[in-house]
């Protein structure tokens, strides 16, 4: 073997046949085109043969291109004199900013290069620590109940023991609601969508109907053989109302109640009919501990201690949809604000799971392992995000970007279970407790303007202010 003409190529077990030496001059510039000098006088000349009028401008751009491309050379044309503006309503108009009499000029490398040089945008930022901690006494560490809720209004209801407390954020006021006494506990409370009553689940299984304004019980409702642990307004008909007067005397008027309670029932209520209850709803073969309505209020979704998410229609006592592939009790649910139909529901520790619904047409859309307990689900009204609060073992807050659930930030700060999660009315802020006895409230979603008297600065005196 002419060990002359062959070159050994490492790592290979070949030899290579050695291509023939070219003498210095053709090895320069290999892959470079050469520019003929007299090409410029060259484009001169095509731009000056002019048989037609069409094939003139043509010569003239390709010329134009090919120097801008080539020699990199680019013309600048005088500005044209000033003309006024014909009028033409209706007409449309390019952008000013679009540069049309260079656009053979500009070739597809450097456009794509200013498109690179745009400036990105600035990521969010998120404090990863809460902007007010508060003392929660005798809050209490139970996955069943719902003991905190915000207010169209903006005031803030917790249940701590046999008291609810409310908190206006327009005056930092505290006000005590009421005391259930020693023999009874708070373990649920909801606003109406007006945000002017409260209604009040106890562990005797009442329901309670409170004026906000002045503190005055409206009435208790039975129905209940044990603690009503989760509650739902629906303002169907108290948008009728409002819109009618007139069916505010007949019989179909006024608010409609859901709870939910530990016999298994959910009991749907007309607040303002002398009979404790509509209809009475059988779905779930253990506690409900999970009631949301959705957004158009023509479906409610429920979960309950037996692993089971059911989906009710407004006129219907069967549930229309049924749902059974959590692995755990169901108490987190969120309907989204920006589909139809979407729900989000979470399991409990054996199940760690987010999944997703499309209660249109009965689908299951998407599943993530959170790694942990899922306490509580709560849409952005702002943005296409949803926020979880996580339980054994992690204690975490998480800001989910929907569809993709790629986590946006992770929030820590309770040393329990972060069993409770209200959102502000502006949808900017989140509001969470724990059996850590604390309310933390965190600054998660943008806000386009905020409220008056929606600032959270001053202090809360539910207690004692830790920050």
């Amino acid at each position: 073997m002419d060990e002359a003409a062959y070159d050994y190529a490492p790592g290979e077990d070949v030899w290579q046949e050695k291509s023939p030496a070219k003498p210095p001059e053709e090895q320069l510039d290999r892959f470079i085109p050469r520019c003929d000098p007299d090409l410029e006088n060259r484009f001169a000349l095509l731009e000056r043969s002019e048989p037609q009028v069409a094939d003139a401008e043509n010569n003239s751009a390709y010329a134009q291109l090919l120097r801008s491309e080539l020699l990199g050379i680019r013309e600048e044309k005088p500005e044209k004199a000033f003309k006024t503006p014909e009028k033409s309503l209706f007409r449309y108009k390019s952008s000013p900013q679009a540069n049309q009499e260079d656009a053979f000029s500009l070739s597809p490398v450097s456009f794509q290069s200013a498109q690179l040089n745009e400036p990105r945008k600035t990521p969010r930022k998120i404090a990863k620590v809460p902007f007010k901690v508060l003392d929660a006494p005798q809050l209490q560490d139970d996955f069943y109940l719902n003991l905190v809720d915000w207010s169209p209004s903006n005031v803030l209801s917790v249940g701590l023991s046999n008291c609810v407390y409310l908190w206006s954020a327009a005056t930092s006021r505290v006000t005590k609601l009421c005391d259930l006494g020693a023999d009874d506990a708070v373990t649920s409370v909801s606003w109406t969508q007006r945000g002017a009553h409260l209604a009040v689940g106890t562990n005797k299984g009442e329901v309670q109907i409170w004026d906000s304004s002045q503190c005055r019980k409206l009435r208790t409702m039975s129905g209940h053989l044990g603690r009503v642990g989760t509650m739902a307004w629906n303002g169907v008909l108290e948008q009728w109302a409002m819109q009618f007067p007139r069916l505010r005397r007949r019989s179909c008027g006024g608010y409609v109640l859901s709870t939910g309670s530990r016999d298994h029932h959910i009991l749907h209520r007309d607040v303002r009919q002398p009979a404790p209850f509509m209809s009475k709803l059988h779905g779930h073969r253990q506690e409900v501990c999970g009631l949301k309505w959705s957004f158009d209020e023509q479906q409610l979704a429920s979960g309950g201690n037996d692993n089971k998410l059911c989906v009710w229609s407004l006129k219907s006592n069967e549930p229309v949809l049924k749902f059974n592939q959590h692995q755990a009790a169901v108490k987190a649910i969120a309907w989204s604000p920006h589909q139809h139909g979407l729900l989000a529901s979470g399991g409990g520790t054996a199940d760690r799971c987010i999944r997703f619904w499309n209660t249109v047409n009965n689908m299951p859309l998407s599943s993530i392992d959170t790694g942990s307990q899922v306490c509580n689900l709560v849409w952005s009204k702002n943005l296409n995000e949803i926020v979880s609060t996580h339980g054994y073992s992690l204690n975490q807050i998480i800001l989910w970007k929907y569809p993709a659930m790629t986590k946006v930030a992770t929030l820590t700060g309770h040393t329990y279970r972060v069993l409770y999660l209200a959102i502000s009315p502006d949808g900017q802020t989140v509001v969470t407790g724990a059996g850590d006895e604390t309310l933390r409230f965190w600054n998660v979603f943008p806000s386009a303007k905020s409220r008056s008297g929606s600032g959270l600065s001053s202090s809360l005196p539910l207690g004692r202010t830790i920050r």
